[in-house]
C-alpha cells in the first residue's frame, strides 16, 4: 500500500496516512512520504484547503517504537533522533505554516507526534470516542512535533505540564474544556465534518486567510509595535487582491462575494 493516499477534490486536498494495521503509527517510509505529500500540496495553487487524517479507526499513534528500537540499537541515540529534524520539524512547520488552511479529523487514536500534527493543523474535527496523550514521559522521552509550543498555546502552560508530565491520556471534551479548539463529532464522520469544514474554507478568500496565518503565528515573538506595523502591510497584500476588490463590489451590490483566492 502506498504509505500516505492524497485525494484532490476540487480545491480541497485530503491527505491520509495510510498504515491502518499499525494503528498509523510513524515509521520511516510514513514520514518520508507524509513530508513530501504536504509540501506538495502546500505548494499547488489549485489546493485551497487541507484535511490531514488517517486510514481506519486511528488519526495517528505516533512514532513505530519497534523501528525506533531498531535504529536506537543500530546507531544509537543521535542517529534514531536525526527523525526530529529531517521528518517531525518539517511535516509539523509545513502544517502550521502553509498558506491555506489545513483541518485534522481525528479519530481513535492521537497519541505522540499524532497530537503534535493535529495541534499544528489550523482546525481540528474529533471523534468523541478518541484518544488523545502526548505519550513521550511513558517512554522516558521529551516533547517532539512541536507540542511544547502547541500545546501550551492550546491549554495553558500548567495544564500542559500535566498533560507531559504525566502522559494521562484524555478525551475530545476534555480537550475542548481545556482550550483546545475542535469540532467534536461522533464516532466514525470526523472525516465528513472535516471535509464540509475545509470546502467551505476553501470557497473563502484564501489569500487573507495566508496573511492571517502568518500574523496570528508571528504575533508570539512580536511587540505590539511590530505587530502592528505587520498588520498595515499585510492588510495591504490583502486589499490589493481580487478577492477584496470583488468582496467590495459585491457588498455595495447586495450579492454574495466569490473568492477566487488571489
Amino acid at each position: 500500500m502506498e504509505p500516505v493516499l492524497i485525494e484532490r477534490r476540487e480545491a480541497v486536498a485530503t491527505v491520509t496516512i495510510n498504515r491502518p494495521e499499525r494503528r498509523n503509527s510513524l515509521n520511516a517510509e510514513v514520514k518520508v512520504a507524509l513530508r513530501d505529500a504536504l509540501a506538495g500540496v502546500a505548494a499547488d495553487p489549485a489546493v485551497r484547503a487541507v484535511v490531514l487524517t488517517g486510514a481506519g479507526e486511528h488519526f495517528c499513534a505516533g512514532q513505530d517504537l519497534k523501528e525506533h528500537a531498531d535504529a536506537l540499537a543500530a546507531g544509537g541515540a543521535e542517529s534514531a533522533f536525526a527523525t526530529v529534524a529531517e521528518h517531525y520539524a518539517p511535516i509539523v512547520r509545513c502544517l502550521a505554516t502553509m498558506p491555506k488552511p489545513v483541518v485534522a479529523a481525528v479519530e481513535g487514536n492521537c497519541v505522540g507526534a499524532g497530537l503534535g500534527f493535529a495541534l499544528a493543523c489550523d482546525l481540528r474535527v474529533i471523534a468523541s470516542d478518541a484518544v488523545l496523550a502526548t505519550a513521550f514521559s511513558s517512554i522516558g522521552l521529551t516533547c517532539d512535533s512541536g507540542l511544547a509550543h502547541t500545546l501550551p498555546r492550546a491549554v495553558g502552560e500548567s495544564r500542559a505540564r500535566r498533560l507531559v508530565l504525566l502522559a494521562e491520556t484524555f478525551t475530545a471534551a476534555q480537550a475542548v474544556e481545556w482550550g483546545v479548539d475542535a469540532d467534536v463529532s461522533d464516532p466514525g464522520v470526523s472525516l465528513l465534518a472535516a471535509t464540509r469544514l475545509a470546502e467551505r474554507l476553501a470557497a473563502g478568500p484564501t489569500a487573507a486567510y495566508a496573511e492571517s496565518k502568518r500574523l496570528l503565528a508571528e504575533s508570539w515573538t512580536r511587540s505590539l509595535e511590530e505587530t502592528l506595523a505587520a498588520e498595515s502591510a499585510g492588510q495591504t497584500r490583502a486589499g490589493s487582491t481580487h478577492d477584496h476588490a470583488g468582496a467590495v463590489q459585491a457588498f455595495l451590490s447586495k450579492d454574495g462575494p466569490v473568492f477566487v483566492g488571489r
